[in-house]
């Protein structure tokens, strides 16, 4: 039997560093497809919480991460075959520099062989910007690049500086104006988030695709030829009902964001009834059997939590009946005793986890590493300016991509997991059905090392609904 394929252009947008205005340039050129009445599917390069917001409200449709450790190759060609059947255009926004990281957006883009753009500040340089580009297109011989948009162009004289000193194997594809009104606020660990600023990035979208239609993209994109996308028979195998009949509830607000939906889609998939609530502004939780606090912002909301205390006695409550609950990164600050915030005022937390948290400023710590539960193995990345003191000695410790010294420490008490780690859950169902379900290590659950995720993963959907008080 024939493996399933579909073609669909696609153009991977790139840079050589942090900064360039990559964002700013997939969410126009998104938005401007958009309001032409295409069907753009957009993903977000590595396991960023805060890009794919402001992607998914740019383009009209959900973002997925891809990263191929975390994930998986056959979890992102599924997800490409997935868009590939319904979208007119796919973009894919890198990470960093192209060929930062192992693996890198390079490593993605050769992979699928998707051509790259080269987006590049070129602000206080003119053929100097050839040249960089010139090189990171030479650096590597199986990638195909489709040209460079020079971001922060000074005038139609800059503009043709650049262009005059480009190769010819290297298309000149837009000039992007300098203009302060295109660019995408920013707050530590990235962006801002997309509920708080909606109305602002609208108009943004607006100015960024109008500008990208005046520089004459999409006469560059006429020219993209259709990349084939062939399904995975991996991603495809059933995931077993392990949660089936349970329900979970999902901490999500404006201090707890930071959720793959591609999480949410595998709990669904397993069985499971998710319902959000919202620790900020309900008063008690929903009707569940497992809870999940994700990673936020809670040091911006320290005092707003700290006095709802009937949402903390519901939860203080919910652990002393011995349910399960994941408590990841901002989720596991919220568990502490007391978060100091960056003002240095001390809030009561819940308390379920002995211990203090207290932010630290801008230095912070990131990287890619396997949570070693007793579960089983899941991979995830942290990142975070924060630190947790006085805490009670590690179950275990997450294990780096490629360094030997000990990871984030992993916390367990009672049913408790706490850990700075955020989990991709599709990438061990199996033990993400034993963390939650009602007993530790429940035999109903399945028990292989690494199981995939289904392509029907979003039909369960109806499964999930808003807490009626829930921040949306």
């Amino acid at each position: 039997m024939s493996t399933p394929s579909a073609s669909c252009p696609a153009l991977f947008i790139s840079a050589p560093a942090s900064g360039q205005g990559k964002t700013t340039v997939t969410a126009g050129l998104a938005r401007l497809l958009r309001n032409q009445g295409k069907v753009v599917r957009v993903f977000k390069t590595g396991p960023d919480y805060l890009d794919p917001q402001i992607l998914a409200q740019a383009s009209g449709q959900p973002v997925d991460q891809l990263d191929l450790w975390m994930a998986g190759e056959a979890y992102c060609r599924q997800r490409f075959y997935e868009a590939a059947v319904e979208a007119d255009l796919i973009l894919v926004e890198g990470a960093m520099g192209l060929f930062d990281g192992e693996p890198s957006s390079a490593d993605l883009a050769a992979l699928f062989g998707i051509p790259m753009a080269i987006v590049m500040d070129v602000k206080g340089m003119a053929q100097t910007a050839a040249a960089l580009v010139t090189g990171l297109a030479g650096f590597r011989d199986d990638i195909r690049f489709a040209g460079l948009i020079a971001n922060n162009c000074g005038s139609q004289r800059h503009r043709e500086l650049i262009e005059g000193a480009l190769p010819a194997a290297i298309p000149f594809l837009a000039a992007v104006p300098r203009d302060p009104d295109l660019a995408l606020p920013e707050r530590h660990l990235g962006l801002v988030q997309a509920e708080e600023i909606r109305d602002d990035l609208e108009i943004r979208f607006e100015a960024a695709a109008q500008a990208l239609e005046a520089a004459g993209l999409l006469n560059a994109l006429a020219t993209l030829s259709p990349v084939s996308f062939s399904a995975s028979t991996e991603a495809q195998a059933a995931v077993s009902q392990a949660l089936a009949g349970q329900t979970i509830g999902v901490a999500r607000d404006a201090a707890f964001s930071f959720i793959y939906q591609a999480n949410l889609d595998l709990l669904a998939q397993m069985g499971a009834h998710v319902r959000f609530f919202s620790p900020l502004s309900d008063a008690e939780l929903p009707e569940c059997d497992a809870l999940w606090l994700p990673g936020g912002y809670p040091e911006l909301h320290a005092q707003a939590l700290a006095a709802n205390t009937a949402m903390r006695d519901a939860i203080t409550g919910f652990f002393s009946a011995g349910k399960p609950i994941l408590a990841e990164c901002g989720g596991m600050l919220y568990s502490l005793e007391t978060l100091t915030d960056y003002a240095e005022t001390t809030h009561t937390m819940l308390g379920l986890l002995p211990g203090h948290g207290a932010m630290r400023g801008r230095r912070g710590c990131q990287g890619m590493q396997t949570a070693e539960l007793p579960e089983g193995p899941v991979r995830g990345h942290a990142h975070h300016r924060s630190m947790a003191e006085q805490t009670p000695e590690p179950m275990a410790y997450g294990r780096r991509q490629r360094h030997p010294a000990p990871g984030e420490p992993i916390y367990r008490a009672g049913r408790l997991t706490a850990t700075y780690l955020h989990l991709f859950f599709p990438n061990n169902p199996a033990a993400v059905a034993r963390l939650f379900s009602h007993g530790l290590g429940n035999d109903s659950a399945p028990h292989d090392s690494v199981l995939s995720v289904s392509a029907q993963a979003t039909a369960a959907s109806p499964q999930i609904e808003e807490s009626s008080h829930a921040v949306k």
